[in-house]
């Protein structure tokens, strides 16, 4: 457990039917390191969310009470929804979150499961990467253009970029996951029991 942050996030604890192999010096390093990264963005992303709240109600209240409206006000609560969306999958695969259909994989030998472990953060690395690099090419296209929104003027380079950040952080946490994994070793049988 991690002083002030609780019990580390999956998969840093032991899954059913595996122990986890002791760690190297500096794991525990890099996991106190993406869980303070996650708390950053999972703040930035409240204080985000706040904004785009007030952003919201200013401008009902100005369009409706005044007669005017903030040019470039929901351009801007888009661009963060999208912002959120992107850099708030990095808090739910850091902390194992993604929705799953995994009654049956409860019923699996510990073999098994480990499996499908590995598999699933074998798939997140390749998706994470293909998107990664499509996201890249097209920020940088935007970049290069000097595209900028309609209303707001807000390069375009930015809210792409947020898909590209996004899925670079899930790629190097993904593969994380899997080098912890990979740490694991099956369950030994406990002292003072008779092997099989």
């Amino acid at each position: 457990m991690l002083p002030g942050l609780g019990p580390p996030p999956w998969p840093c604890y032991p899954a059913h039917g595996v122990t986890a192999l002791k760690p190297f010096g500096g794991s525990r390093v890099i996991d106190r390191v993406l869980d303070r990264v996650a708390r950053v963005i999972e703040l930035a992303l409240a204080f985000a969310f706040i904004f785009a709240i007030a952003l919201n109600f200013t401008n009902v209240i100005g369009r409706y009470v005044f007669g005017v409206s903030l040019l470039g006000a929901d351009e801007l609560q888009v661009f963060i929804m999208v912002g959120m969306t992107f850099l708030g999958a990095v808090v739910v695969t850091r902390r194992n979150m993604h929705l799953r259909m995994d009654v049956l994989v409860g019923f699996m030998p510990p073999p098994v499961q480990m499996a499908l472990r590995i598999a699933e953060q074998l798939l997140l690395i390749a998706l994470a990467s293909f998107v990664l690099m499509q996201s890249y090419d097209y920020a940088q296209r935007m970049y290069q253009i000097g595209r900028v929104s309609d209303m707001s003027g807000v390069p375009m380079w930015i809210p792409h970029g947020t898909v590209l950040l996004g899925f670079g952080m899930m790629l190097v946490v993904a593969a994380w996951g899997l080098v912890r994994l990979l740490q694991r070793t099956p369950e030994q049988p406990a002292e003072g029991k008779a092997k099989p």
